[in-house]
């Protein structure tokens, strides 16, 4: 995953609570209006990391979901209910998970088509390319900030690709690297649909997509949805890091670069 971020006089805090195949969850607030991206751990886990973080779960206003595989909404339900928060999604999304939602109040179904506004926050969802019905990523915008969170995706679409340019803050997509998978234990069915168009993005496609994205505004970008057994943190920042070099850019001079983790939040990325 990326993510953007560019500045006003509103401060933008983010933080991912959990990326990975184990579990999702993103958190973001401007102070006013706090929202999370998924929440596919245990909603106890969701808010023992907000915890880590010093973000009272009582905060937050709503819950949008990416698409309907489980790392992603395992605790959408349970924090509606406990939270009494709306859940926002595409109509396909919603009809697919909704059977494991629970009993969801009817006032906190808010199914969207096109972009919506949650506060000052404007919203636009944008269709991206996995094995879910009807699966996105999201441009986050306030004011002049603009935030992008786009992971689980075997390419980067055209109408995302525009997108991603000027964020402030993106959340990328590394998902794996090539030859640790395809030398690894996975089935070759398995090897297939992570490579495959409707799969995910490996660390090569995020270094090669990565330097046409950095436009003068030293964006905070993040490296997200890392395989535990077909990645390494280092391998990613290293192969991100080398592209960029390559391309003539430097790390904490032209961009900001980071990693996001399964087992821990990152910590709070304030965008001003």
């Amino acid at each position: 995953m990326l993510i953007i971020y560019r500045g006003d006089d509103v401060q933008i805090e983010v933080s991912i609570l959990a990326s990975g195949s184990s579990g999702n969850s993103i958190y973001i607030s401007d102070g006013e209006h706090s929202f999370l991206i998924d929440a596919g751990l245990s909603g106890k886990k969701i808010i023992n990391r907000l915890k880590k973080i010093d973000v009272d779960c009582k905060k937050i206003n709503g819950i949008f979901v990416t698409h309907e595989h489980k790392d992603h909404t395992k605790g959408v339900g349970i924090l509606s209910r406990r939270l009494d928060v709306p859940i926002y999604a595409n109509q396909k999304t919603w009809a697919a998970c909704k059977a494991s939602m629970g009993k969801v109040k009817a006032k906190n179904i808010k199914i969207f088509q096109d972009d919506f506004n949650f506060g000052d926050f404007n919203i636009q969802p944008i269709a991206i390319s996995h094995d879910a019905c009807a699966p996105v990523a999201y441009v986050v915008y306030r004011k002049n900030k603009k935030l992008v969170f786009a992971t689980d995706m075997g390419y980067i679409k055209k109408e995302l690709k525009q997108e991603l340019v000027d964020a402030d803050l993106l959340l990328l997509e590394a998902n794996h690297d090539i030859d640790m998978l395809m030398s690894g234990n996975y089935p070759n069915f398995l090897k297939k649909r992570i490579r495959g168009n409707k799969g995910h993005l490996s660390n090569d496609a995020a270094a090669q997509i990565l330097p046409n994205l950095i436009n003068g505004n030293c964006p905070q970008i993040l490296l997200g949805h890392l395989s535990k057994e077909n990645n390494n943190p280092k391998v990613a920042y290293i192969t991100v890091k080398n592209m960029l070099n390559e391309k003539g850019l430097i790390i904490d001079k032209d961009l900001k670069l980071d990693l996001t983790y399964q087992d821990k939040p990152t910590r709070k990325y304030k965008i001003k």
